[in-house]
């Protein structure tokens, strides 16, 4: 579980991703309420843990992935695709979400940042963060000290 300072230091960088995801839309959409809350899959293999979200209708623009204190942030919008079509006069079902959404995971397992990698392909993000010496084998020599 995170320390208090912790959390709170996590808050505020998902904050500042909703702010900075916010700045490239119109103002007009910036007041967007709703609350999205994707699927997520987390996978570990031998060599690597992998997240796999389902983002369909979310531009890879308005998505950031974050690692920060032992966590995997995912944060975005999905934005709605506008006003109803001009003489719609009521919807009869709307289950699609909108909004804001951040995704967290707590990782322990030792990672090798440098070579992670995050794709988008027809609305799925998938994070792959390798693991450092995954499977291998070391032996450790025993030195005699007189």
């Amino acid at each position: 579980m995170l320390s208090f300072p912790e959390a709170a230091e996590l808050a505020d960088e998902v904050r500042r991703l909703f702010e900075d995801l916010q700045h490239t839309h119109e103002p007009a959409m910036r007041g967007l309420a709703g609350i999205y809350a994707p699927p997520m899959d987390v996978i570990e293999r031998e060599d690597s843990l992998e997240m796999v979200l389902d983002l369909a209708g979310v531009e890879p623009d308005d998505v950031r992935v974050l690692f920060k204190n032992g966590m995997l942030v995912v944060a975005g919008c999905k934005w709605p695709a506008g006003p109803p079509p001009a003489g719609t006069t009521a919807f009869h079902l709307v289950e699609r979400g909108f909004g804001r959404f951040a995704r967290a995971v707590r990782v322990t397992a030792s990672l090798d940042l440098a070579e992670a990698r995050a794709t988008m392909i027809e609305g799925e993000l998938r994070v792959r963060l390798p693991k450092i010496n995954a499977g291998r084998e070391f032996v450790i020599p025993i030195e005699k000290v007189l």
